[in-house]
């Protein structure tokens, strides 16, 4: 009986994985028939889906979770936004931006990124899957939100999307990197101003030096978080062992904890 009950929980798993990957043809035939996406579009964004269902499925089908949970259908909406943010963005290098509707997309998933957290907490089902999905949903988007500016500013913004993959990177060479962090108000809200700032730059609403100005701030309040939080676990190596994730990666860029 249960393993009958283990396999009806995977099945429902995989159906809530697949839910989304829907979402997201869905949401790409929407912004093709609206917009005319180009093969980039088109390509990146069939890749952007299909590379999170089958992550995702593989991570909660590992997780032992007996629910997908609300919480997680909210991230699993704005890693949609995303992948709709992604697809524009790479169209973007054969065709004009549509830069309102990328704007739009950005916008509501920012928002959204504060709610995810609070719906865990408030429903009783956070995770460290959750926190995790949260954290690589975030990642990706500004990422994705650092290429499209650095097409205007220059590659120097491409510095914002990479230092938390680089962190990653360095931590697998550097395990006391893995250490954990002391919750930081600010640690937050300088992760939550990266995204922000690059909404700015990628909407055109500044004049540029303004533009400009606001992501060299962003920029640099990141370095700053970064590099206090690396003196922290420098001067704290010896309490720790290697983690299989590294914390510090996850607390610089997700909000579940807000």
């Amino acid at each position: 009986m249960a393993a009958l009950n283990n396999t009806y929980d995977t099945t429902l798993l995989r159906q809530e994985t697949a839910v989304g990957a829907v979402a997201q043809i869905l949401l790409l035939t929407l912004l093709g028939t609206a917009l005319g996406l180009g093969p980039a579009g088109w390509l990146t964004g069939l890749v952007f889906a299909f590379a999170t269902w089958a992550v995702l499925t593989r991570a909660v089908c590992r997780s032992w979770l007996r629910t997908f949970g609300a919480a997680n259908r909210v991230t699993l909406a704005r890693a949609t936004l995303v992948g709709g943010v992604t697809a524009l963005v790479a169209d973007s290098f054969e065709s004009p931006p549509r830069v309102p509707v990328l704007v739009a997309l950005t916008t509501v998933a920012l928002i959204l990124d504060g709610v995810d957290g609070k719906v865990a907490r408030r429903t009783g089902t956070a995770s460290p899957l959750g926190a995790r999905f949260d954290m690589e949903v975030d990642a990706f988007l500004i990422l994705v939100l650092s290429v499209y500016v650095a097409t205007s500013m220059g590659p120097w913004v491409l510095v914002i999307g990479a230092m938390r993959y680089a962190f990653v990177v360095a931590a697998r060479a550097l395990p006391w990197l893995n250490g954990p962090l002391p919750v930081s108000t600010a640690r937050k809200t300088v992760a939550a101003l990266q995204g922000i700032a690059l909404l700015v730059a990628a909407s055109a609403l500044l004049p540029r030096p303004a533009a400009l100005a606001v992501v060299l701030v962003a920029l640099a309040l990141l370095v700053w978080s970064f590099a206090r939080d690396i003196i922290w676990l420098w001067h704290h190596r010896t309490r720790h062992t290697a983690l299989p994730q590294s914390a510090t990666a996850v607390r610089h860029m997700t909000h579940a904890d807000a």
